[in-house]
């Protein structure tokens, strides 16, 4: 199988968990705990795969002074970003919606938004995953697991929103199945766009990335998980954590 359509399947794989999470909300109830845990496993993998795969193998292709612009860069652009669609009604797109005002607000009129907010938290994701083809040792699948972890909240507290809103299954699904398609395409877009490209430009991409997630991960997962099993967030957190650390080491 070409290099390029795995990049992209293990994309779509990742944002699946976008129509999974949908899926939940649309046919069951889960508590908010539940939510919460899954919240907090997913910081855990994915501050994993941001410290030990995407920034230890960017230090190793450029160096510190890619890996360190790519990173802040990222981070910068990531907040910018969110700090311009949460103006817009996606603040809460990774939130449970218990609070009436939230499910308000990740409703409504502000579906654009949301999927904008969709695409803002999951293009670094993907391109991240083709672009950890191009070593050629595989696809990382701590990084494929964190994308997955992260993204089953986030489709499920934003469809739970827009059915409170009225809107239709096939709005609902339509939506989420047409982000999940593009996280595959950046998958794919990334792997076809770096093939060749000198170490440095793969660096500073997968730092950029990883500034993202990381500022993703403050801005929105970690204080949702806290804020509702916060007695647990920690403990739950450092579990994903070693999880994901015990995962790299072992398909290293």
């Amino acid at each position: 199988m070409p290099m390029w359509l795995q990049a992209g399947l293990w994309g779509l794989l990742g944002g699946s968990a976008l129509l999974v999470g949908a899926a939940t909300a649309w046919f069951a109830s889960l508590s908010q705990r539940v939510v919460a845990a899954v919240m907090a496993i997913g910081s855990g993998v994915l501050i994993s795969a941001v410290a030990f795969d995407l920034m230890d193998e960017a230090y190793r292709e450029g160096g510190f002074d890619s890996t360190s612009i790519g990173f802040l860069g990222g981070g910068a652009i990531y907040t910018a970003a969110n700090i311009y669609i949460s103006r817009r009604g996606a603040k809460h797109r990774k939130r449970s919606g218990s609070n009436p005002k939230e499910s308000q607000d990740s409703s409504g009129g502000s579906g654009l938004a949301i999927a904008v907010g969709a695409l803002l938290d999951g293009i670094p994701e993907s391109v991240v995953i083709g672009v950890s083809l191009l070593a050629g040792k595989g696809v990382s699948l701590v990084t494929v697991a964190a994308v997955f972890l992260s993204n089953v909240p986030e489709g499920l507290s934003s469809a739970a929103g827009m059915r409170k809103a009225g809107r239709s299954a096939a709005y609902v699904f339509g939506v989420w199945g047409a982000i999940a398609i593009i996280s595959g395409l950046a998958a794919l877009v990334g792997n076809v766009a770096l093939q060749g490209a000198s170490p440095e430009i793969i660096a500073a991409t997968t730092a950029v990335a990883a500034g993202a997630i990381l500022a993703m991960l403050a801005d929105t997962m970690i204080p949702e998980a806290f804020e509702t099993a916060h007695d647990y967030a920690g403990l739950i957190t450092v579990a994903g954590f070693l999880a994901a650390f015990c995962l790299s080491k072992l398909a290293g």
